[in-house]
């Protein structure tokens, strides 16, 4: 018999309403955690792991637990965003998750380690390293040799965070955001401009990034002022930066050429990041182009260097026929800027791991960054110094070393640049940033350096920025090194060595130089000039006195007469005309027999210190010649102006007579012209 009473009916639909709401809210939560995951799967595919990771976590949420399978899936899945991401944290959570649902594999067990390295437990990573070692059946993936190397990492992390190093670290808010700034590179002519990486409000584009959940990065740059203090960055005013990630760039030696990485969004395809090449024309940076580095367009190429000789582009590739997953390969580069041949740089530098972010020291050291070698955790710095040995091989060309703590941490460091030669500058890291962004830091360490730096320039004349000067050692030493846009050059030397350099320029005579170095307690620069004599124009010889009204060279004129011989020396196949000049005082004819004396008194002391004769031709002008005013006098004597003849009735119309005396006094000189380039050559 039915019950109809209101209680009963009341009842019956209390307990109809809940089974009914449940029954719609599981077959809610399942389409919509399908729909999640599609959407997640679409994201993953074009590389934008943040929207990823949103959609799996909400996919993974909707999942009932008792479906364990599906769930673990989908927790690994975010993790595996969260990883890519750098949300060490989230990351461990969601592969704990994963494991718990049954998803033990020796791959994601390592992963697990991984991130709780980055996390800085290292008790717990030592563990699923053990884990996944056990789990791994080969290494045909190097994901055995990457759980081995990881345990070394876990029991020794503790022990070298404890020992330290001489290195000092320093957060340099100044030029940090609240968002992710990174890969600094130091360039103008003395480092007074530092480059970076940001992701500040202050970018161009306007939508945030799918791959970060940030802003799409650009390039801002700051500068030192008058007193060396470093100003607030700048967004670059130029077509450098696009409404897309622009990041991690690199300077040529001479400045001129930036190279930087970009990626381009496209709603329909994978982003894949790309290596562009922008130029400067005074202060200003062009568009950059794509540098076409290989055919391969289903490959990353990112985070650009150049070597110090300017010949070879190093970068970061998942391209096939690499050792891990990221390696640096390196790109022969032609006068122009463009590739000839790509290649693996291998073993020891490249490991089963991801080795991304090289950089140059002055000296040739190449710095890089990786989770395939022992370290702390993340991405650690590692040196690779260059064998110099003969018999080196390709597989030991290269020394690696780990630069300890707290250069290191258990976080993502990486991007280093220098302060010229002194190990001393900024690099990037994401240590204490919850979020996985990265932060600029200042380094020191006070290693004992010498260096020598040196100026190339024209003699009466400004520096010669397209000068090479070439340095040999009696080490085995034999560098050519390139000046910057100041005629200037810097090099890391060697206690012990006796260096010999030669300055060279087209259009101008060679000059050497020698420096003995000997070893020091503290770090030491020494300086070197090197006055190019110019082929197609006269050249002063500064310094040359005689007696009043006479030929006689007076004692102190040698110093610049043997800086004379020494010069023909070292071009031991030019002939000079050596000219005197006078004043316009006196008669003409009184003028020129005096200055062909004077010409002839300069050649008698050069073949005196065996300069052959057939290479001198004296030569008196008296004052037929006056001097012709170069730019870099005008400097000295503001009244004059370039090309400014100094004749007579030019220096009369003067209204001071101490002006007149200057140009009397410049009038009044000794000269030598070079003649020939080829004596000796064809006998």
């Amino acid at each position: 018999m039915k019950n109809n009473s209101p209680r009963a009916r009341r009842f019956s639909v209390v307990l109809y309403l809940p089974l009914l709401s449940l029954l719609l809210l599981a077959l809610s939560s399942c389409g919509g955690a399908d729909v999640a995951m599609k959407k997640g799967d679409r994201f993953f595919a074009l590389g934008e792991y943040y929207d990823a990771a949103t959609q799996y976590r909400k996919a993974y949420q909707q999942t009932p637990p008792k479906d364990r399978k599906t769930r673990g899936e989908r927790a690994l899945k975010m993790a595996d965003c969260y990883r890519r991401i750098n949300y060490s944290a989230k990351a461990v959570s969601a592969y704990n998750n994963a494991v718990r649902y049954g998803q033990k594999d020796g791959v994601t067990l390592l992963r697990l380690a991984q991130q709780q390295m980055m996390t800085g437990n290292y008790k717990a990573a030592e563990t699923s390293f053990a884990a996944a070692a056990d789990s791994i059946k080969n290494d045909d993936n190097g994901y055995l040799t990457l759980a081995k190397t990881g345990m070394t990492s876990a029991k020794m992390a503790p022990t070298w965070k404890q020992e330290g190093s001489r290195y000092t670290v320093k957060k340099e808010n100044n030029f940090n955001s609240r968002r992710a700034d990174f890969s600094p590179v130091l360039g103008g002519e003395d480092g007074e401009i530092l480059y970076f990486s940001s992701t500040r409000n202050q970018t161009k584009g306007d939508e945030l990034s799918g791959i970060t959940g940030q802003k799409t990065g650009d390039i801002f740059m700051a500068q030192k002022n008058e007193k060396g203090k470093w100003q607030r960055p700048e967004n670059i005013d130029s077509e450098l930066n696009s409404e897309f990630d622009e990041g991690a760039c690199a300077l040529t030696p001479d400045g001129k050429t930036m190279y930087l990485t970009q990626c381009v969004t496209d709603p329909s395809y994978p982003r894949y990041a790309q290596i562009m090449r922008s130029s400067r024309s005074d202060a200003s940076w062009g568009k950059p182009q794509e540098m076409p580095i290989s055919k391969d367009t289903l490959s990353n190429f990112a985070h650009p260097a150049v070597s110090p000789d300017g010949r070879w582009l190093y970068f970061t590739s998942d391209m096939p026929g690499g050792i891990g997953g990221f390696d640096i390969w390196r790109a022969q580069l032609t006068a122009t800027g463009d590739v000839i041949a790509i290649e693996n740089v291998g073993e020891p530098i490249n490991t089963p791991g991801d080795e991304k972010f090289p950089t140059f020291r002055p000296n040739g050291d190449l710095y890089f960054s990786s989770n395939g070698h022992p370290g702390l955790g993340g991405l650690d710095i590692f040196i690779a110094k260059p064998n110099t040995n003969v018999g080196a091989t390709r597989k030991n060309a290269w020394t690696i070393e780990h630069p300890g703590y707290p250069l290191n941490s258990q976080g993502d460091d990486f991007g280093m640049t220098f302060e010229g030669l002194l190990n001393r500058g900024f690099f990037s890291s994401n240590r204490g940033d919850a979020r996985g962004w990265d932060h600029i830091y200042s380094f020191f360490n006070p290693e004992i350096i010498q260096t020598v730096k040196g100026w190339v320039y024209e003699k009466d004349g400004y520096e010669l920025p397209q000068a090479l000067v070439y340095m040999i050692g009696d080490d085995g030493t034999n560098v050519k090194l390139n000046v910057k846009g100041d005629g200037s050059f810097e090099q890391q030397i060697k206690p012990g060595v006796e260096y010999a350099f030669l300055g060279t320029c087209k259009g101008y005579l060679n000059h050497s130089e020698s420096l003995k170095v000997e070893a020091v307690e503290e770090s030491e620069e020494y300086t070197l000039q090197f006055p190019l004599a110019s082929i197609t124009a006269p050249v002063l010889i500064d310094n040359i006195f005689y007696d009043f009204d006479k030929a006689t060279l007076r004692p102190e004129s040698t110093a610049a007469l043997d800086e004379l011989v020494k010069l023909l020396n070292e071009n031991p196949n030019v002939t000079i005309e050596l000219s005197a000049h006078c004043d316009y005082k006196g008669s003409a004819e009184y003028n020129k027999r005096l200055s062909q004396r004077r010409a002839e008194t300069v050649v008698d002391y050069l073949k005196k210190s065996g300069i052959a004769a057939d290479r001198l031709t004296p030569v008196g002008y008296g004052k037929d010649r006056p001097k012709t005013i170069k730019k870099k006098l005008t400097e000295k004597y503001p009244f004059l102006k370039e090309n400014d003849v100094l004749a007579e009735e030019y220096i009369k119309q003067l209204k001071s007579p101490e002006e007149q005396e200057i140009c009397n006094q410049l009038n009044r000189r000794t000269e030598f012209r070079v003649l020939r380039t080829t004596y000796g050559m064809f006998d």
